[in-house]
């Protein structure tokens, strides 16, 4: 390489760019960047922005001449998204830095580009001005954020096409909710660890530490949406409260399965929750702890059954308990061919997958149930299912996977339990 390519090669952002730091392809209005603490948000909105009013030369023109700038303050726009250590400033080349003018609170770049700073606790200031590119950082914790965005919409309005970059870690507020239904939304995900090269060791250890499987955690470091469902049987922090970090001695385990019609690229997953169940006194007592969630996606037959076969052999189960709707014998046939010896209870669905679940729902509130940690998908999928039905694509396998278990370990020998009658002497 030459000096002069050498020396340019810092500021190509294609070359060091992570997957999620790159604008998809496609016809959009808005890019919605849902990332944890540290995923490198920041840094893909300050490059969008190159993009966008950059040209080929210094003095070039790039496809937007007015950009807006938003954030919750003004000194959160000035700090993090121009001054900070991955902001515009930061990431521009010295022939293409813009400047700061403090009084007008804009950038402004050598081809004559703008970029104006606004705040999101003023959302009239941006009655008047018009863009034809916008930058929204930390839409979801914005006080007066559908205010705001609103007056940010009716400005964004140069120009063929003027789309807008959003970055933030995800929150269940309305307004982002409403803008990730819309078609015209696109929208790319990072968990912290995806920028663990730029992190500190120490960080990522002390964070997963104590935040791994929580709500927060998965919206702070996964940047997951976490949102509940109306109606849900089951939600976030009543999960929350259920988590616990070690698993005890058990009278029983059972691996539960739900098969999925078929094994090719396209279908369901395979639900394979393990469970612990402490039977000691009376039926109020009983208590289970779900312990992994060893579901697999597009498996064979064979790859199902080895998968449920091992989580037995790891924890140490004394049944598999399988549903046999959708492939009769042959769910046990495929069993059989891994470990001929393993002993299966065969379970068939009589009613629908809510009324089914109700009674393994009613133990979480009674305190019955807790989870180990890493239960994450599992449990997206348990905050999904609503008395209207379930709410997401798909089929709820891991979800029916978990009520087959606690079916089996909790509910069915509670109804087949008595109470011991004392004996007078």
């Amino acid at each position: 390489m030459t000096e002069g390519e050498l020396l340019a090669l810092p500021y190509i952002f294609e070359f060091w760019a992570l997957d999620h730091q790159l604008p998809p392809v496609g016809d959009w209005r808005s890019w919605v960047i849902l990332g944890g603490r540290g995923a490198g948000k920041t840094r893909a909105g300050s490059e969008w922005v190159r993009s966008m009013v950059e040209g080929s030369r210094p003095r070039d023109p790039g496809r937007a001449k007015r950009v807006a700038l938003v954030g919750e303050t003004l000194d959160q726009v000035r700090e993090v998204m121009v001054f900070g250590e991955s902001g515009i400033l930061a990431c521009s080349p010295p022939d293409r830095r813009p400047e700061w003018h403090g009084g007008r609170r804009t950038l402004i770049w050598p081809n004559g580009a703008e970029a104006m700073a606004f705040s999101a606790h003023e959302p009239e200031s941006l009655r008047g001005p018009q863009f034809d590119a916008a930058w929204v950082d930390e839409l979801a914790k914005w006080k007066r954020a559908q205010d705001t965005w609103d007056m940010l919409q009716f400005g964004l309005r140069l120009g063929e096409c003027p789309q807008q970059c959003v970055t933030t870690t995800p929150r269940n507020v309305g307004v982002l909710k409403q803008l990730l239904k819309l078609d015209s939304t696109v929208v790319s995900h990072a968990p912290t660890e995806a920028n663990r090269a730029n992190l500190a060791d120490s960080f990522l250890a002390e964070v997963r530490a104590r935040y791994a499987g929580t709500r927060l955690g998965r919206q702070e470091l996964d940047g997951v949406l976490m949102e509940d469902e109306e109606g849900a049987l089951w939600t976030h922090s009543l999960l929350d409260e259920v988590r616990i970090d070690k698993a005890g001695a058990f009278d029983r385990v059972l691996v539960a399965v739900d098969p999925p019609v078929s094994g090719h690229a396209g279908s369901d997953e395979c639900g394979i929750v393990v469970i612990g169940v402490t039977m000691q006194g009376p039926v109020q007592d009983w208590r289970a702890v779900v312990l992994e969630d060893a579901s697999v996606r597009a498996a064979s037959p064979m790859t199902w059954a080895r998968a449920a076969i091992t989580c037995m052999e790891h924890w140490g189960a004394d049944r598999l308990v399988a549903e046999v709707n959708q492939g009769g014998d042959m769910v046990e046939q495929v069993i059989r061919q891994v470990d001929p010896l393993v002993p299966v209870t065969k379970v068939h669905a009589a009613k629908g997958k809510i009324a089914r679940a109700e009674p393994v729902a009613a133990l979480y509130e009674q305190g019955r149930v807790s989870h180990l940690r890493g239960l994450g998908e599992l449990e997206d999928q348990m905050c999904r299912m609503t008395f209207q039905g379930y709410q997401g694509k798909g089929s709820p396998d891991r979800v029916d996977a978990l009520v087959w278990a606690l079916t089996e370990g909790m509910i069915q020998p509670a109804a087949g339990w008595r109470k011991p009658q004392l004996r007078a002497l």
